[in-house]
């Protein structure tokens, strides 16, 4: 039987429809629909992305409170998490990742509830749960103590592009957004290379690499190299070279990575068998992860909202009404793509975008098998 996946669209009117007031319904219909998802007195985590530095397309925190209001009126005690990056950044340790998330407007008095830090002040703090058999990547994953620990889920997730997952929604949120830098590690396996000729030597990438993998040797007309050795494939030097002089190096593939990924959202999801919610946010559908530290123009006019029970099956929604959206003017698929098209591929040709849904299908993540249901 399909999954019923809850959409609403992006429009709003002077009757008091608004974009708040979407997302509030989506959330109010989903606890309706699961009344034991989040109960009385639960420590509820609300699995959200606070932004790097710089981006302005993260979740708004006026949009977040619909969570934690809904979480509260279930009698809850909402908090707001997320995890250390493995990069360098503004998010790389609880004290700086705190910071960001209260500069970006994360504070009680704006999305109604605390900030908690899952892993810790340097990402120490988790544990390692098993898989099931029908895992074909890892046999366990490393969790972050404070979502394991979390009674229930709301997780709220911006869907947008990706450099290396190509499409990232409810799945990479709780993947890559649940594990403790040694969980992240666990999932890269991709490597690097620089390409000579377009590199200019800014040495963007050796300042943002975090384990000094990137470097520029000295010497006149030095270029950029990175150790293999050393490197632990976190992309973040292909998402600052502005001369695109860095690519993966293919050799390694796309399909490991996607596939592990999916099984650490499996993980992630660790004792919430139907404890948890999922909230898709489909606006401001711009080409990078919210880890950026900037955000370009979005690449298809706001889509809406969904809500579901299955991360797998509002994922699947998400991707289907991206692709059938129009590009944005101007935007950087602008002429290279059309309603219809899968706009994550046309923006990151390599990636395997729609492999985390038949992967987390197959390991019973959720179902590809949906019914968008318009409130």
């Amino acid at each position: 039987m399909p999954v019923p996946v809850y959409y609403l669209d992006a429009r709003a009117n002077s009757t008091g429809t608004s974009a708040l007031s979407k997302i509030r319904a989506l959330l109010a219909k989903l606890v309706k629909e699961s009344p034991d998802a989040v109960r009385a007195h639960d420590l509820c985590a609300i699995k959200i992305h606070f932004g790097e530095v710089g981006n302005d397309a993260y979740i708004s925190p006026v949009f977040a409170k619909a969570a934690s209001d809904a979480a509260r009126q279930a009698g809850a005690k909402p908090f707001f998490a997320d995890t250390n990056t493995l990069y360098t950044g503004s998010r790389s340790n609880a004290v700086d990742h705190l910071e960001t998330a209260i500069a970006h407007g994360f504070v009680p008095e704006v999305c109604g509830a605390p900030v908690v830090i899952a892993d810790g002040l340097r990402s120490d703090d988790w544990r390692e749960v098993e898989l099931p058999s029908a895992c074909t990547r890892f046999k366990t994953a490393k969790i972050a103590s404070g979502f394991l620990a979390a009674d229930s889920m709301i997780v709220l997730s911006h869907v947008k592009g990706h450099e290396m997952a190509g499409f990232g929604g409810a799945i990479k949120n709780l993947a890559m957004g649940c594990a403790p830098a040694a969980g992240k590690r666990d999932q890269h396996c991709v490597k690097f290379q620089v390409h000579d000729k377009k590199c200019i030597s800014c040495g963007r990438c050796v300042a943002v690499c975090p384990t000094g993998a990137a470097t520029i040797p000295v010497g006149k007309g030095a270029k950029a190299r990175i150790d293999k050795a050393m490197c632990i494939g976190c992309g973040e030097c292909l998402a600052h070279c502005a001369p695109k002089a860095i690519s993966m190096d293919w050799s390694v593939g796309l399909d490991e990575f996607t596939e592990k990924m999916t099984e650490y959202a499996l993980g992630a999801l660790n004792g919430k068998a139907g404890r948890a919610l999922f909230v898709n946010i489909v606006t401001k559908v711009v080409p990078l992860c919210d880890c950026a530290p900037w955000s370009d123009l979005p690449v298809v006019p706001d889509v809406g909202f969904l809500a579901s029970t299955d991360p797998v099956a509002i994922d699947q929604a998400a991707f289907d009404l991206v692709k059938a959206a129009p590009v944005w003017p101007g935007s950087a698929l602008d002429g290279k793509a059309s309603a219809g098209d899968d706009k994550f591929t046309a923006m990151h040709p390599e990636t395997l975008s729609e492999l985390q849904m038949s992967h987390g299908q197959l390991i019973g993540l959720g179902s590809r098998d949906y019914e968008l249901v318009r409130l």
